[in-house]
Order: C-alpha cells, then sequence, then structure tokens
C-alpha cells in the first residue's frame, strides 16, 4: 500500500529534555491510524512534526512522499487538521471562521458546511468569543471536514464534545474513511480509537512501544473467559495458559493465553459446558498493560 506518513527514528529534545527519543509509523492510504498514550508521551510534538511546526533532529517524517519540514506549505494543500484545543478570533462569528478556513484551505464544499453545521448542533451566528470549549472544537472539526483532503490529522478532536456529538464525529470518520482518505487519529477515548482504527500505535516515554492491527496486538495478551458446566470445573484450573482463576460454584471466571485455547477447549468438553464466553482484550486492556509497569 502506498505510505500517506512515514516516520522513521523520529527524535526531537527541547533543551535537555528528549521529548520523542525513538518514533516510527506509517500511515497508509485509505487507513486509519489510531496514535495513543498518556498526557507528556510525545503526542502532539510527533504530530507537530509531522505537520511541519516543529523541526525534527533526527529521523525521517515524509508526508504524500515529501519532507514534512521543507515541504510543508506544499503538504498543507492535501491536508486538514484539526488540534485538541481549537483557539479562534473571539470577535468573528463560528460561520464565518469556518468559511475563512475553508477559503484559506482553497474552497470547500458549501453543501457539506452546511450538512455538518446541523449534525454538529453549531448555531454558526454567534461571535466565538461567546463558544464553550466543545463549540470551538466543533468550529475546527466542521472547517475540517468541509474541505477535500487526502489526510486528515486529528489530535484530540473530541475533547470538549458531549458523547451525541463523539458519536457524530465517528460517523463522519467512517465515511472518510469508506471515501479511502487517511486518518491519524490521537484520541485519549480508547474505545473511539478501536471502533474507528484499522492499526494502532502506542506511544510511551517518546518512543513507539507497540503497534499494529487489534487483531495482532490481542495476540500478545490474554482473553477472558467465563465457563459454566455440570461437571467438576476446578479442573480446569489447571490448564496450561490459565491465569486468576475464580470458581463460583458450578462456574468459574479466568484469562488464558491465547495459544492454549484449543487445550482448554478439549477440556472443557469433558465436562458437560452450559456455558461457555470468551471475550478477547480490549485496547484499553493493551494500553494499561504498557503503563501499570
Amino acid at each position: 500500500m502506498e505510505e500517506i506518513v512515514k516516520v522513521v527514528g523520529l527524535q526531537k529534545s527541547f533543551g535537555k529534555f528528549q521529548a520523542l527519543k525513538d518514533v516510527s509509523f506509517s500511515v497508509n492510504c485509505g487507513e486509519v491510524v489510531g496514535f495513543i498514550g498518556p498526557n507528556g508521551a510525545g503526542k502532539s510534538t510527533t504530530i507537530r512534526t509531522i505537520l511541519g511546526i516543529i523541526k525534527k533532529d533526527a529521523g525521517e517524517v515524509t508526508v504524500f512522499g515529501k519532507d514534512a519540514w521543507k515541504d510543508s506549505i506544499e503538504i498543507h494543500k492535501d491536508l486538514s487538521y484539526v488540534p485538541g484545543d481549537v483557539a479562534l478570533w473571539g470577535n468573528l462569528t463560528g460561520g464565518e471562521i469556518i468559511d475563512l478556513f475553508m477559503k484559506l484551505h482553497g474552497g470547500g464544499d458549501q453543501a457539506t458546511r452546511e450538512r455538518l453545521i446541523q449534525k454538529f448542533e453549531l448555531d454558526p451566528k454567534k461571535k466565538a468569543k461567546s463558544y464553550s470549549k466543545g463549540n470551538r472544537q466543533k468550529v475546527g472539526l466542521i472547517a475540517a471536514l468541509s474541505v477535500e483532503s487526502e489526510l486528515y490529522i486529528l489530535d484530540e478532536p473530541t475533547s470538549g464534545l458531549d458523547p451525541l456529538m463523539e458519536a457524530v464525529f465517528q460517523e463522519e470518520v467512517e465515511k472518510l474513511k469508506q471515501a479511502g482518505k487517511s486518518i491519524l487519529l490521537s484520541s485519549h477515548i480508547l474505545s473511539e480509537v478501536e471502533r474507528l482504527a484499522d492499526k494502532v500505535v502506542i506511544i510511551r516515554d517518546g518512543k513507539v512501544v507497540e503497534s499494529g492491527t487489534l487483531d495482532e496486538m490481542r495476540h500478545l495478551t490474554r482473553s477472558t473467559v467465563t465457563v459454566a458446566t455440570q461437571g467438576d470445573i476446578a479442573v480446569l484450573s489447571q490448564v496450561q495458559g490459565v491465569h486468576d482463576f475464580v470458581q463460583k460454584g458450578q462456574q468459574a471466571t479466568f484469562s488464558i493465553d491465547n495459544q492454549h485455547l484449543n487445550t482448554l477447549l478439549a477440556a472443557s468438553s469433558q465436562l458437560k459446558v452450559t456455558k461457555f464466553e470468551v471475550v478477547p482484550p480490549t485496547l484499553e486492556d493493551l494500553f494499561i498493560r504498557h503503563y501499570e509497569h
């Protein structure tokens, strides 16, 4: 697949503090990449480097095959960006600001603009200084989604939005995805990333500690199993790969290493199973696993 964004061995320091030590990942054409990590992990610094706002110290950063720093003006013609805290001109109305952003980008679609204003329930006639944090985010999102871009970089885009508006945002990202657009999504809402992302990149202390599809990453952790049987369920606690076995009567809940699921199934089949549930690990489980240490 064509690489829209390519980051290899990215490093960046601010004085003596090394914010990025070794960041490498890519965003392919038509792919949604979830970029996650806690505050201070280096997400926004990485994104600002991709945008050409910050100059890297070492490594390679290209967008559309062009150098992110040297060719930033050319790159921005096909790019839309929404930061986690949208700053607006206080004396302009929301509608005027959306129109200005669209004009700066080179046009946009007025029908899409009107549709998004309705969907996000924004009053475009109010002045920006009267807007809440959530409404400022709506202005940024509407402006970014109303123009035609090949790459959308969204850094905590739903910050300040209520759950209904988060759902609207997710619907719009799904539409971009279906249209073959590329999206780099940084979000603290793990369920949002889990729903939308084709691939996940986890950053910790300025380094990428894990990346891949959710299915690939789930092989690295355990599933949660709930089993009820007519036979002696305690024998399942001895199956290889079983951990944290908790029994209540004829039912037990435990975690198991995924590679031993077949062994568990074989052992369970001897006990007259009345219930068998397997829940794969969530993105939150994977995330916590990296940070609990």
